[in-house]
């Protein structure tokens, strides 16, 4: 049998069973979105620039998902009639043939040749500029803008603005990749259907370990020597008084005289550091392995909480990594008080207004059913309080007034989110010890050994105290910093 015979025979039941409704449809739908893909594609190469998260989601994955489910239902539906006609008995023994001497024949097959090239190119493209978009910061913050205004609101206002979200969820290789694509089906089940959690728990389980995302710029190595903090506080008098901590944190490794530093000895590869966690977001720090130089291992239990045998079997077991300390790196939320102080401390918000602190803090921390209202009466308050108390200064410093307006209802809409359930002190942050544990889940004075050492919370440990609270200190004279 020649290939033009075989074609033929192959060609038959395709023509004669695709006359049926779902094929029909199929091709229907197939041909509409790849002409509308094909345009914008095109439109899309012309113009440039960035489009609505909105559109790139319907041209970028609905209508290539119209386009494949177009292809899918050409050849259910042949199927289908192919069944219905056994079925009622109507199938023929042999299939009508068809005859290739005719010009028009061949001009069918060779469009259908030609249009199945194009479907092929199409699927590929739409696939890989799908998969493109999908690994964009667009996507993965404003497409859910309700479930992620919290986390992509805060990534804008981060150190990693910059760097693709996907780069620390999902990093390189193929396996990871698909497991983000497959935990994403479920997510976008819990968006659609609104079953998500309000606010999005942490930490985030599952997440791919540090030393394959993180440790590809912030390896422990980089880090030595000391680094010298300035931390600058406001009082919530008239003055707003300005009080300065100044202090030397021992970030580094290990030294020649002997000295280890944070990371070197939290995240020293050849002697581990492991935990019990027994709450869900690892605040309870009941049991703590310590392997120290001589490679003696040491269990640190907490003193206070006296965990049970079936606490510590069913806590969580953890190596100490990255984000054990730093858990927000990226998706940082303030507290009130430490976010008037850093606007104060830049000028965004000026001390030279009295009582700004006192006020802007009392007004951040009032409660507001949505973040309109609370932009409105946080306005409203610090207006009326300069207006009634120092009409001086509200009438010869009117800019300063609402210009520092403006940035206290930022720190609120920056931190706060009602309709996610997000509020001060939601997500606690682990670095440093001021706002929240951090540090002291560990490091309490209260887990102790079976030889009665305990894990040091000597405040000499980790930094050097330089100045506490002072005004004006004089280290920073000395150091050429003031």
């Amino acid at each position: 049998m020649s290939l033009r015979e075989r074609i033929a025979l192959w060609f038959r039941p395709a023509v004669y069973l695709g006359r049926n409704p779902l094929t029909l449809a199929g091709a229907v739908l197939t041909t509409s979105s790849a002409f509308t893909l094909i345009a914008f594609w095109l439109f899309d190469m012309a113009i440039g620039g960035t489009i609505h998260p909105y559109l790139g989601l319907i041209f970028y994955l609905i209508l290539p998902g119209i386009f494949l489910i177009g292809l899918l239902l050409m050849p259910i539906g042949a199927l289908w009639r192919h069944h219905k006609l056994i079925a009622s008995g109507q199938l023929l023994a042999k299939y009508p043939q068809v005859d290739f001497s005719m010009v028009e024949v061949r001009h069918v097959l060779g469009w259908v040749a030609v249009l199945t090239a194009a479907n092929a190119v199409i699927l590929s493209v739409a696939s890989y500029r799908g998969v493109e978009y999908m690994d964009t910061v667009k996507f993965c913050g404003q497409t859910c803008h309700t479930v992620m205004q919290p986390e992509f609101t805060a990534y804008q206002n981060s150190p990693h603005q910059r760097v693709a979200c996907v780069q620390c969820h999902i990093g390189a290789g193929a396996s990871w990749f698909v497991r983000s694509k497959i935990s994403g089906l479920r997510q976008v089940y819990a968006v659609t259907f609104h079953t998500y959690d309000r606010p999005i728990p942490t930490p985030v389980q599952q997440l791919r370990p540090s030393r394959e995302t993180c440790e590809q710029c912030h390896w422990p190595q980089m880090f030595s020597g000391s680094k010298l903090v300035v931390i600058r506080k406001f009082s919530d008098d008239e003055k707003n008084t300005e009080l300065t901590t100044v202090l030397l944190l021992k970030i580094g490794g290990h030294t020649t005289n002997g000295d280890v530093g944070i990371h070197g000895r939290h995240l020293d590869i050849t002697h581990p550091i492991q935990y019990i966690a027994t709450d869900h977001q690892r605040q309870t720090i009941a049991q703590v392995s310590f392997t120290d130089d001589s490679g003696k291992q040491t269990l640190f239990t907490a003193a206070d909480t006296k965990p049970t045998p079936e606490q510590l079997a069913a806590g969580e077991h953890r190596t100490m990594d990255c984000v054990d300390c730093h858990n927000r790196p990226t998706h940082t939320f303030q507290l009130p008080d430490e976010a008037l102080d850093n606007a104060m401390a830049q000028g965004r918000v000026s001390p030279d207004l009295p009582y700004i602190k006192k006020q802007a803090l009392a007004a951040l921390q009032a409660k507001y059913p949505d973040r309109d209202t609370a932009a409105r009466q946080i306005a409203a308050t610090l207006e009326d309080f300069y207006r009634q108390s120092y009409p001086d200064v509200y009438r010869s410093k009117h800019d300063l007034v609402e210009s520092s307006i403006q940035q206290v209802q930022v720190v609120y809409l920056r931190n706060v989110f009602p309709a996610m359930n997000v509020t001060w002190g939601t997500y606690p942050n682990n670095l440093g010890h001021m706002d929240f544990p951090g540090c002291f889940r560990c490091h309490d004075g209260n887990h102790t050994s079976a030889d009665g050492r305990t894990i040091p919370n000597d405040c000499d440990t980790c930094h050097t105290t330089l100045a506490m609270e002072e005004s004006n200190p004089k280290v920073l004279a000395d150091l050429g910093l003031k």
